[in-house]
């Protein structure tokens, strides 16, 4: 570890930062020596830092580096039977770690808002959004009817969630990933807080929504001075967002200081590998004779909408509208537009997941009208990796049993320790030591859990799998890692992959084609190199600006 006098672990203002408050004011936040243990395990050790009003601090490491149990931490969301967290946490003059009940209903919601990594497993599935939202307002502040409409329709609005009006009785499950992170974002922001914990706060956007969203909170700290303690792992966003940067690994800050300085003239190895890390190259080309696994022919699916007492149906939600698309042998389409543009959907409608209208053809096969009992074997081969691991993975199964789930059901004559082989080489290849095969999801953290459904999904070695958002949840350096691990096995078992995604820089790395799409239908579609370099339309070109012209001005920055 750096020495402290190296790294500054505990420095004062950022010089050149575009903090707003007085050079020597008070921090809101001040986090001295913290450690957090969960038994004998010891996550966090002797962390220290302070966030100042209107001030953005960014917490940056790999997965399971300590970010997010820190953050947790500043308003005690720990588990209260396993964490034992030590040290001083001192919030809007609060001391946290002695504060009473309380006192921390107050400070939960009303002084610091949080966003969570996973908004399906942090929104209640059994209320509506705006019952979610209305009810973060109320528990703080006395409002109801009209007034109280309003004002969680306004929230909904500046965080970019589309027909509020429309969505405003939808439920989570309703909604896209992106779309379930804005309202999670509204509920954060309904009390006006000092401070916004942000863990992740665009992992499930879109560029564009992501830029909006990001701009947003960069405004709302202008306007309100409110401060953000901001965990992530896109280093992009940390350089244009944040004034300060706390870099974390094994639970420690091995270096902190100004973005300017940190990015500029980084001091420690661990941060210089951080910038220099991200997923580059190309896939491996498809063969000329490549046969099609999977192809799907004027795709439409519609959702109703139903109204009235006797709930009727009044019209539709075209959430796909006859969509064409085909994948080869050892071919990678990537599927590109915004949250709700219809990416998820038309992949669960090409497994037969999801209803649908149309031809859906798998190794030749119609396969749009087979029951399930006739979709069974084809099953293994097609898997997919979805956008929520956490959600995604029993809790009350460990690793190695999710891992093995499949082989169990597809190979149940499988001898038992040629099962455990299969397991222990599926999470070496993810980047997992074999040893953990027996610890429970909770036990991961966000970037792991998403290699064990990777895992999951690869082990029955599929022919088609599709990819639901599969990097969304690591870092930059497992970005990279998997990345070359997907390409890998593509091009040593030729696996057709349809690779949906936000982030196209990693599309880019991953795929041959993409589709571009809109509101269910598709915009535009290419070559992944010529696309991305010389879009056509207009919505195309807005995608692409959003994702690339960053790396333009962190190229500029460097120079």
């Amino acid at each position: 570890m750096t020495p402290p006098s190296e790294a500054g672990l505990r420095p004062g203002p950022a010089a050149g930062g575009h903090r707003l408050d007085a050079p020597h004011a008070a921090p809101l936040l001040d986090v001295e020596n913290l450690s957090v243990a969960f038994g004998a395990r010891r996550v966090v050790r002797g962390v220290s830092f302070a966030v100042h009003p209107g001030e953005t601090v960014a917490l940056v490491g790999e997965s399971g580096s300590g970010k997010s149990v820190t953050a947790l931490s500043v308003l005690r969301l720990l588990p209260s039977n396993g964490a034992n967290p030590e040290g001083r946490i001192v919030l809007d003059g609060c001391d946290v770690l002695r504060a009473d009940e309380p006192e921390l209903r107050r400070l939960r919601g009303g002084t610091a808002g949080m966003v969570f990594q996973e908004p399906m497993t942090s929104l209640n599935p059994l209320h509506t959004v705006g019952r979610q939202v209305g009810e973060a307002i109320t528990l703080h502040q006395p409002m109801e009817g009209q007034a109280l409409r309003a004002r969680v329709l306004d929230l909904l609005r500046k965080v970019g969630l589309p027909r509020v009006e429309e969505r405003l009785n939808a439920f989570p499950h309703q909604l896209s990933g992106g779309q379930r992170q804005r309202v999670m974002i509204a509920a954060a922001l309904a009390n006006s807080p000092k401070l916004l914990i942000a863990d992740e706060p665009t992992t499930a956007l879109d560029v564009t929504i992501q830029a909006q969203v990001l701009e947003l909170l960069a405004e709302l700290r202008r306007t309100e001075r409110m401060a953000m303690l901001l965990i992530t792992h896109d280093l992009q966003i940390v350089r244009r967002h944040a004034d300060r940067v706390v870099v974390m690994k094994d639970g420690e800050a091995v270096e902190q200081g100004a973005v300017s300085e940190v990015f500029a003239a980084p001091r420690h190895p661990y941060t210089r590998m951080l910038l220099e890390t991200e997923p580059r190259g190309r896939p491996a080309p498809v063969a000329p004779d490549a046969p099609v696994v999977a192809e799907a022919e004027a795709l439409r699916v519609h959702f109703p909408i139903r109204r009235g007492l006797l709930r009727r149906v009044v019209g539709h939600v075209k959430a796909v509208d006859g969509v064409t698309l085909s994948v080869r042998e050892g071919e990678t389409l990537g599927l590109v537009g915004e949250s709700g543009s219809g990416k998820t959907t038309i992949g669960l409608a090409l497994l037969r997941l999801e209803r649908s209208e149309g031809a859906i053809r798998f190794e030749g096969r119609d396969i749009a009208g087979l029951s399930g009992g006739a979709l069974r074997p084809l099953r293994r081969r097609m898997q997919i990796v979805f956008q929520d691991p956490y959600g995604s993975l029993s809790p009350r199964m460990t690793a190695g049993e999710i891992v093995g789930e499949g082989l169990a059901v597809h190979e149940p004559g499988l001898p038992p320790e040629e099962r455990d082989a299969a397991v222990a080489s599926a999470l070496e290849e993810v980047g997992l030591d074999p040893a953990m095969a027996e610890r429970y999801p909770h036990e991961f953290s966000g970037g792991q859990r998403q290699r064990i459904a990777i895992a999951r999904a690869l082990v029955l070695k599929p022919r088609l799998v599709v990819l639901d958002e599969p990097t969304s949840a690591l870092d930059v350096s497992v970005q990279a890692q998997v990345v070359d691990l997907l390409r890998a096995l593509q091009a040593k078992h030729r696996l057709a992959y349809l690779f949906i995604s936000h982030d196209l820089r990693v599309v880019r790395a991953m795929a041959h084609r993409i589709v571009v799409l809109k509101d269910g239908v598709v915009v535009e579609e290419g070559d992944a190199e010529a696309l991305t370099a010389s879009p056509r339309q207009p919505y195309t070109r807005a995608l692409m600006a959003a994702a690339f012209d960053l790396r333009a001005e962190a190229g500029a920055a460097r120079q």
